[in-house]
């Protein structure tokens, strides 16, 4: 498997491609997460993705390869971005007490003109926590650049998931199974 570019700064993205035993080196440039109105939900972070792809490709010679992600959290048909500060943090936990709600992951493998992109989606339910229980996790985890305020291989989802249906890793911010498996077949 050859050596790719991560265009990511997510340190869990990260750990779970040094896991996987892939060679990478990582550029992150900032780019636009805006969207176009009227985008399906579930496009949204194949979309973002891209740009973070396309971003990174421009200064790159056009026989890297790239792999880009973009994850977000959806309750109902509301997108659950990063909190902005703690409250926020606290607000969107107590709305995801209790709830079902969908984590998708965009990737974007980009080589040169050709691309592979997909998404991986994954079904959380947490318990009903209490607000002491999320007002511990805000304070002791800090997790401010964590869409939908949480990363699940911490305190809370250790102790407050009831399920999960779908890719564990895909919540933590990439579905590595399926990365490597487009990463072996990728000519």
């Amino acid at each position: 498997m050859e050596r790719i570019v991560l265009a990511s700064q997510s340190p869990r993205r990260k750990q779970l491609l040094e896991w996987a035993e892939v060679d990478f080196d990582i550029i992150v440039r900032p780019t636009d997460e805006s969207y176009p109105d009227g985008l399906p939900i579930g496009e949204i972070p194949v979309h973002i993705a891209r740009q973070k792809a396309l971003v990174v490709q421009a200064e790159l010679s056009h026989d890297q390869l790239i792999l880009a992600a973009d994850t977000i959290v959806v309750l109902g048909n509301k997108i659950i971005g990063k909190p902005t500060d703690r409250q926020n943090a606290i607000d969107i936990l107590l709305e995801l007490s209790g709830n079902e709600h969908k984590v998708i992951t965009g990737v974007i493998l980009r080589k040169g003109t050709k691309e592979i992109a997909f998404s991986d989606t994954t079904t959380v339910q947490f318990h009903p926590l209490t607000p002491e229980q999320i007002s511990f996790y805000v304070d002791k985890y800090q997790p401010y650049d964590k869409a939908g305020a949480y990363a699940i291989q911490e305190w809370i989802g250790v102790t407050g998931i009831k399920s999960i249906h779908g890719d564990f890793y895909n919540v933590m911010g990439l579905p590595v199974s399926r990365v490597v498996q487009a990463l072996s077949g990728w000519r």
